[in-house]
Parts: structure tokens; C-alpha cells; sequence
């Protein structure tokens, strides 16, 4: 066993007597070692009722003959990082997850791992140590958030951020946006739509580190710790079976992902997640195969932001097993591929069928015949760009407008709220990507208060930052290269004609060549805007978002 190089032989006494200090018997230290990530803690509701998913999976370790040791790990909430400083941090906190994970289980030699993430960048963050390690790997999420009520509706975080814009254009009451407030987020879990945290942890199941169930069990349902249970259970099994994250972590199990990806429409963080996490695997994920698999998969659920349907929703018509197996069906997955069931994806999906048709579409009645993201190239963004085409409205897909500049999140929000922003612009926000944000925030306030103010219908975003999974309209990302690397997007001016067509995968700045090149001639990189700290550091070694934001090797 791996755990034997810390406690076996004369020499690792002062190791098993440290143990002992923990109140570990012989007889726990002589069977394996499993330890358990637990991102727990009291500032997130999707991370504050870990400690009862925890306690579930050590006692699933300890049924089936383990010794459970539990370490903590970080986390940022999104949500409350949102539309200020803090969100520099969060993208840049999923590297720092992987490594103290890998610290900890180096520096203690556990013979396998159980991960307990639920929000955002922890999930990623947890999915690239447990690649990195390749050591027996189980993922258990605390799960989705149930939605809230409010005026016969039902509502989540998302429906807040919107309403502020509401309150800006006059369409909602103070007094009402406080009773909202109260009402939008019940309790524990992750956000309740297919924002980032459900996509990642549902982009984690089909990848087959969690059992089935780890994407759509709602948190507060005793189902939940069931799954723990079992997954503290299943660990031993592949400890005994040495089975690993990069047998289940191969590249038929990326292709299955970004395919249902498509048909789930998920978060555009999916596509910087993905890559990210293929590329610990040695694996390469090109951006065209998005466009590929998204011409063959059929969009099959329309999730909050881009319709009225949830993740509790999700579960009650079958979950991801009902979605992949209606895919299957039609050829579109790889059946073969692993998963930490110690089974493969044809096993686990075997009989699995669609509970709710009007929750998860059949093939042949989908949404759109295509997947719910798309990568648009062109003059300004030659590098890539991503949005979430599921979450346009049909007349955002094909549109053109005057561009408004805005060299940070701040400006813009000043320029959206103040009513400066008017129908058939296009919001350009720039020196927001990952060297130059720091971090590539989340422009989820304006994207939301432009759908507030009821404007997602005419006006357009770009940006070299990201968004949350919760923003939705002709929302356009991840513009590669970024504005701080000298990318095409530091060269718009006010007033400039932006060209976007959706169905052919195109955004263009309509400017000449010969312009372009002037501009970029007068063009000077910016002083960066951290110069201490982690973020320093960060903005060193930070790749394109094109690459899934990675840090150089």
C-alpha cells in the first residue's frame, strides 16, 4: 500500500506514534489509509453542510474496511465574489486547489482519495489533482440547491442578479427586491440552474468520477448522503481493483463530456473546466472539436439561465444517466469508456430512460439540432471566443451594432445602470482576461442587469473576461488573445462596427486590415494592475483562455 511509507518499519515509529496522537489505533493504521478533500466551510452554502456529506463518506470507508484521514481545501463563492476585487481570485483559486491537493496527499502518502467539492472552481481545481496524482479517486458533490418561491415563481441566485438590473430600469420596487432577496436561495447547495458548480459536477459524472447521481441529487435529500456513503464504499473497491483517475480519464471520456455538455447546454466554464483538467490528464482538447461535437449532439434540456427548468427538475426525469442514454442511442457516446463504478459508461446507462419528456427532450424533438455552446473565430477573436448559444434569444444570433469600450467590469456597470447603453450596441469589456483582469472575472451583474433591464434582446456583450453558467443572452467570452496580450480586442475603438453571426461560428470587427495594423503600432501593454501576491505571481505564468487559462509548465 501506498500509506506503507508512512508507517511501516522501525524507522516510522515517530510517524505511528504521531498518528497515535490523533487517536488512531494499530488496527486502523494497518488497513489502507484513504484520505478524504473536504471543501467545507461557513462562507459558501454549497460547501456549509459538507461536513455531514464527510462524515457519510467515512463511514462508507470505514464499512468497507478503510481508515478515513479528512483535509481541508479552499473555496471561493462566485456569487459573493461577484462584481468586485475578490472575483480576480476565483479562476486563479483553481490552481491553487490542485496543488494543495497534491501537497497533502504527497506530503501523506494515502493509498486513495475521496473528493468533496460542489461550487465552481473546486471542482475543476479537485478533477486536476485527482489527474495529477492518478491515485484510486471517488468524487462526491454536495449538490444542487432547490429553488426558491417568489410571487407564485420559482426562482434562484440568478433571478436576484437580474432584478437589481430591474430595479435600474424602473421594472421592480425596492420592496420587492428585498422580499426577492429573502426568497431567491432556500439553503444549502450549489446554485439551483446549470450554472458553473452543476455543470462541473454533472461534466464529473459523465466523465466517471462520480457515481451516478453526483451532478443532480438535490443536497438536502438523504439520497445525498446515501451517494456519499456508497462512494466512501466504492473507493476500496477501486483501491482493491488499482483502478485509476487516468484509466477513467481518457480521451473517449472528454469526448462524452463536452457531447453532453452540448446536449445539457451547460456553463461556458465548461470550456475553460475541460481543458484544463485533459490537459493534467496529457490529454489535448482542441477548441474545434466544441464545434464538432456541438454540429452532431441535439440541444435535449433548456436548464436556468436558458429556461424554466432546474437541476431539481433534471433529477426527477432521469438525471444525466437518462441524457446519456438517450444519446447512446443514437450513437453519440462511447460506451466503453471506464468509469469509477469500476463499470463502463454502457454498464452504468444500461436501461436508464427518460422520466420526464418535457424536462429532457427525445432526440428526434430537441431544443435546436446542435449543442448549447459554440466557439466563434474572426479578426477579433482569432484565438477563439465561446458562447452559450442555448441562452440566446433568437434575434441576439445574428446581430451588429456600434461597439461601447470599457477597459474594466466597473466601467461598464457604470455606463449599463446609468442608462448610457442603448439597443443594438455592442458592450465591449476588455483588460478583463487572465493576465490582465487578473483572474478573467465574471461579468455576470452586466450580462444580468442588461437582461433586467429587458436589453438581452438587443444588445450584445464581448469580453476577454468569462461569465457565470447564470448569465444568458448574446453573451460572448473568453476572446483569445486577451486584451493584455496585445489581442485584437485592445484595438476596438469607440464606435466600431462588431459583426456577429452565431449559426456560422463568426465574430469580426469591421475594420480594415491597414487600420488594424496602425492601431496596434500605437498600441502599449498596460502596467499589470496586481504587482504582489498570489495574483502576481499568477498574471506570470497564466496561459489563454483558449488553452483552458493553464499555467505554464
Amino acid at each position: 500500500m501506498r500509506s506503507d511509507n508512512m508507517k511501516l518499519g522501525v524507522e516510522k515509529a515517530p510517524h505511528r506514534s504521531l498518528f497515535k496522537a490523533l487517536g488512531l489505533l494499530d488496527e486502523e493504521m494497518n488497513g489502507p489509509m484513504i484520505g478524504i478533500v473536504n471543501s467545507q466551510n461557513e462562507v459558501i452554502p454549497g460547501h456549509m453542510h459538507l461536513d455531514t456529506i464527510a462524515e457519510a463518506v467515512k463511514a462508507g470507508v470505514r464499512l468497507a474496511g478503510g481508515t478515513p484521514l479528512e483535509f481541508p481545501t479552499i473555496a471561493v463563492c462566485d456569487g459573493i465574489a461577484m462584481n468586485h476585487a475578490g472575483m480576480k481570485y476565483s479562476l486563479a483559486s483553481r490552481e491553487l486547489i490542485a496543488d494543495s491537493v497534491e501537497i497533502m496527499a504527497s506530503a501523506h502518502p494515502f493509498d486513495a482519495l475521496v473528493f468533496i467539492p460542489n461550487c465552481d472552481k473546486v471542482v475543476p481545481g479537485m478533477l486536476m489533482a485527482a489527474a495529477r496524482l492518478n491515485i484510486p479517486s471517488v468524487f462526491v458533490s454536495g449538490g444542487p440547491m432547490l429553488t426558491g418561491r417568489f410571487q407564485g415563481k420559482r426562482v434562484s441566485v440568478s433571478s436576484i442578479f437580474e432584478a437589481v438590473g430591474a430595479v435600474g430600469a424602473g421594472k421592480m420596487t425596492h420592496e420587492e427586491l428585498a422580499e426577492l432577496e429573502e426568497e431567491a436561495c432556500p439553503g444549502c447547495g450549489s446554485c439551483a440552474g446549470m450554472f458553473t458548480a452543476n455543470s462541473m459536477n454533472c461534466m464529473t459524472e459523465v466523465l466517471g468520477m462520480g457515481l451516478p447521481g453526483n451532478g443532480t441529487v438535490p443536497a438536502v435529500h438523504a439520497a445525498r448522503l446515501r451517494l456519499a456513503k456508497r462512494a466512501g464504499m466504492q473507493v476500496m473497491r477501486l483501491l482493491e481493483q488499482d483502478i485509476k483517475p487516468l484509466d477513467i480519464m481518457t480521451g473517449a471520456a472528454f469526448r462524452n463530456a463536452l457531447t453532453v455538455d452540448m446536449a445539457l447546454g451547460c456553463s461556458t466554464n465548461t470550456v475553460l473546466h475541460l481543458p484544463a483538467i485533459a490537459h493534467e490528464a496529457g490529454i489535448k482538447l482542441d477548441l474545434d472539436l466544441v464545434n464538432q461535437i456541438s454540429r452532431r449532439t441535439p440541444h435535449l434540456c433548456k436548464l436556468s439561465p436558458a429556461g424554466d427548468h432546474y437541476l431539481e427538475d433534471l433529477h426527477e426525469a432521469g438525471g444525466i444517466p437518462a441524457v446519456m442514454a438517450e444519446l447512446a442511442k443514437h450513437g453519440l457516446l462511447e460506451l466503453g469508456a471506464l468509469t469509477t463504478t469500476g463499470k463502463t459508461v454502457g454498464d452504468n446507462i444500461q436501461g436508464r430512460e427518460i422520466m420526464r419528456p418535457d424536462i429532457i427532450r427525445r432526440f428526434e424533438d430537441p431544443y435546436s439540432p446542435e449543442g448549447g455552446l459554440a466557439i466563434l473565430y474572426g479578426n477579433l477573436a482569432p484565438g477563439g471566443a465561446v458562447v452559450k448559444k442555448a441562452a440566446v434569444r433568437p434575434e441576439m444570433m445574428v446581430h451588429q451594432g456600434p461597439a461601447r469600450v470599457f477597459d474594466s467590469e466597473e466601467e461598464a456597470i457604470r455606463a449599463i445602470m446609468g442608462r448610457r447603453i442603448q439597443p443594438g450596441d455592442v458592450v465591449v469589456i476588455r483588460y478583463e482576461g487572465p493576465k490582465g483582469g487578473p483572474g478573467m472575472r465574471e461579468m455576470l451583474t452586466p450580462t444580468a442587469a442588461l437582461a433586467g433591464m429587458g436589453m438581452d434582446a438587443s444588445v450584445a456583450l464581448i469580453t476577454d473576461g468569462r461569465f457565470s453558467g447564470a448569465s444568458r443572452g448574446a453573451s460572448i467570452g473568453h476572446v483569445s488573445p486577451e486584451a493584455a496580450a496585445g489581442g485584437a480586442i485592445a484595438l476596438v475603438q469607440e464606435g466600431d462596427l462588431i459583426k456577429i453571426d452565431i449559426p456560422r461560428n463568426s465574430v469580426e470587427l469591421a475594420v480594415d486590415a491597414g487600420e488594424l495594423e496602425c492601431r496596434r503600432a500605437a498600441w502599449q501593454p498596460p502596467e499589470p494592475r496586481v504587482t504582489k501576491g498570489y495574483l502576481a505571481r499568477y498574471i506570470k505564468l497564466v496561459t489563454s483562455a483558449n488553452t483552458g487559462a493553464v499555467l505554464e509548465d
